[in-house]
């Protein structure tokens, strides 16, 4: 399936770039979510009318999340769980609670913008967990998990 990219995907590529992917992916991902178009004639031309305006988009959601990133490279999440007297946490702490934790902190944050690579955190102590803004903006967020008091 030919499709031409509507906005910049990771691994894939830039804006306007005609590419060449497994329909799978480009019906169930590309094309409902808005970040690509069919690369029919018509559509080809379209794009090339639309072009600047596009990029100018594209580039206005990369400063936002480059402002989002410079916010949150100062700022340390903590979050209080119940644990264990070795420090082993009761249950997990996964990327709803780290996104929930930060918008209650002042820093909106959505589920899918963190990345957990090893996992859902069960220990307490310092974790540092990478938080994808945007495809070219990507930011490491300290998240230091509290045992809860008991009693």
């Amino acid at each position: 399936m030919e499709l031409i990219l509507l906005q910049k995907v990771a691994n894939l590529g830039n804006i306007g770039d005609r590419v060449k992917v497994k329909s799978g992916y480009g019906r169930n991902f590309l094309l409902p979510k808005g970040k690509a178009t069919l690369a029919t004639a018509e559509n080809i031309a379209r794009f090339d009318a639309r072009r600047a305006e596009l990029e100018r988009a594209a580039n206005e959601e990369l400063h936002r999340a480059q402002q989002r990133a410079a916010a949150i490279k100062e700022f340390k999440l903590n979050i209080i769980a119940k644990a264990g007297s070795e420090g082993k946490l009761f249950g997990s702490v996964g990327t709803a609670d780290i996104a929930e934790a930060a918008t209650a902190a002042g820093h909106a944050l959505a589920r899918s913008e963190v990345r957990l690579p090893g996992g859902p955190l069960r220990a307490v102590g310092e974790h540092l967990v990478q938080v994808h803004l945007h495809a070219d903006v990507e930011v490491e967020l300290p998240v230091i998990i509290v045992a809860e008091e008991a009693g």
